[in-house]
């Protein structure tokens, strides 16, 4: 058994042409599940799966370029025909309901009960669909995030979500066979380190270096960088296997047997 990995979105902040915001779909152990939500992933999840089967949303944090296709899946399942069997799992922060009923105009995110239900993340959180383990894990951003690390069947793959350098993102990606990352920023602002709420390409490289990954994925580049230039950059501190995330890549992980150092 394996994970397969489709690439829906990578951009930031905004989507582009043909180019949506972050968004995943990860497949495994006879589960699927959508992983962020960014503006249009949701076209393009369409393309790979009827997201009325989907098993699970996992959410890293609630900036709209992470979250705010979930209001396309609201309407795609309330009043698209795409409804659901049952109440999709939605694993994001806790404020995520009161996301969703203030948009909606709602006190609260009841109104959604019979087609997601929402469960808050935190720090250590584990879990399974079907053969899929999803455990995430708190990072460090400028709001409540998490990177995601799933697994199945020996293989792993981790996902930094949006975060700064962190010691959690190494504990999260030890040993995976493919790490996707982020390598948002040419370089921190002023240099403080307050400011680090993303990673420069040799942030991302070093992490992945420190983890002892199979393969580096680079994503979610920002537009101070070409996602040339990042992928180059956290290559060569890297030292390993390092590949750029586009939209409509599908990739196969499998398990290598334990980290790579």
């Amino acid at each position: 058994m394996a994970i397969t990995l489709t690439v829906l979105g990578t951009a930031s902040p905004h989507p582009g042409p043909g180019r949506p915001c972050s968004g995943y779909l990860l497949s495994g152990g006879g589960a699927e599940v959508w992983v962020d939500a960014g503006p249009g992933s949701f076209a393009e999840l369409q393309r790979y799966t009827d997201p009325a089967r989907l098993s699970a949303i996992w959410i890293s944090h609630l900036h709209a370029d992470h979250s705010a296709d979930l209001l396309s899946a609201v309407y795609g399942f309330a009043y698209g025909g795409l409804t659901p069997p049952r109440p999709v799992p939605v694993l994001a922060p806790e404020a995520c309901g009161q996301r969703l009923a203030g948009f909606f105009g709602r006190p609260d995110a009841g109104f959604l009960d019979g087609i997601l239900d929402l469960r808050p993340l935190r720090d250590g959180a584990e879990a399974r669909f079907g053969g899929l383990r999803l455990t995430s894990r708190a990072v460090v951003h400028d709001t409540e995030a998490y990177g995601l690390r799933a697994e199945c069947a020996g293989a792993v793959l981790a996902y930094s979500g949006d975060t700064g350098p962190c010691a959690a993102l190494t504990r999260l990606a030890d040993g995976a066979d493919v790490f996707l990352c982020e390598a948002d920023v040419d370089r921190h602002p002023g240099g403080e380190e307050r400011t680090r709420v993303h990673l420069t390409p040799e942030e991302a490289g070093e992490a992945a270096r420190r983890a002892g990954v199979g393969e580096l994925l680079v994503t979610h580049v920002g537009p101070t960088l070409t996602r040339e230039s990042a992928t180059a950059r956290a290559a060569a501190v890297f030292g390993g296997r390092t590949f750029t995330a586009r939209e409509g890549d599908v990739r196969t992980v499998r398990g290598a047997g334990g980290p790579r150092r």
